[in-house]
């Protein structure tokens, strides 16, 4: 009886795997062979998609440094005499309606991120609030300051990148300028909307910079 049974159930497995083996595999199940350079390791997993997924959503809005590098354009399209030979300085966009010495953490970032486009383009770019020595604190250590008595007065920049700032219904409107330090002769101009969508995405860490950023509803 026992060689019987063996002899059956034997039967029953040779059957049940003829016909797995000639059952079609499911799509799902195709086994694919994957290179090693196709595996994600634990760096290349830490994406923005697996790590912070609301950063999908917002990634989708051009942030400041987009709408600059199209002022930059316009700039280059009609500058003259600044070249890779002509030092130029970038300074804080101001807010037009005031005394002209009041800008914030807008006016600020254009700045910043004209600094970044003016050196892509080839024209040396003379940071001014870079002092002669590093400041070392507990907090940190810190190259740079607003503190006119810590910083050199004999730069040799010949323009400065600028411009101003007025409040509009849907955004600011920014008028971005070349201007030549000795002659005040303006070089090069443009023009441009950066909407609230840009603006909006900031944090401010300062409440008192002059003008509040608008909060996301």
């Amino acid at each position: 009886m026992s060689k019987i049974k063996l002899t059956v159930l034997g039967l029953v497995v040779t059957i049940c795997g003829c016909s797995t083996s000639l059952m079609p595999r499911p799509a799902e199940q195709a086994v694919i062979p994957v290179s090693s350079d196709q595996i994600d390791n634990s760096f290349q997993s830490f994406t923005s998609k697996s790590v912070m997924p609301h950063l999908e959503q917002s990634a989708r809005v051009k942030d400041i440094n987009y709408y600059v590098r199209g002022l930059m354009h316009q700039l280059v399209e009609n500058v003259k005499y600044v070249n890779e030979t002509t030092p130029l300085a970038v300074a804080s966009f101001v807010v037009l309606d005031s005394d002209l010495q009041t800008t914030n953490l807008i006016g600020n970032q254009i700045a910043e991120s004209f600094v970044h486009e003016v050196h892509k383009f080839g024209i040396p770019v003379l940071d001014f609030k870079t002092t002669d020595y590093f400041r070392i604190t507990p907090q940190g250590d810190f190259v740079f300051s607003r503190d006119f008595m810590e910083l050199r007065a004999d730069l040799p920049i010949e323009y400065a990148l600028t411009g101003t700032m007025t409040r509009h219904q849907y955004g600011y409107l920014i008028n971005a300028r070349i201007i030549g330090v000795k002659s005040k002769a303006v070089v090069a101009s443009a023009q441009g909307l950066l909407p609230d969508s840009a603006i909006d995405v900031l944090l401010n860490t300062n409440s008192n910079d002059g003008i509040p950023l608008r909060k996301r509803s």
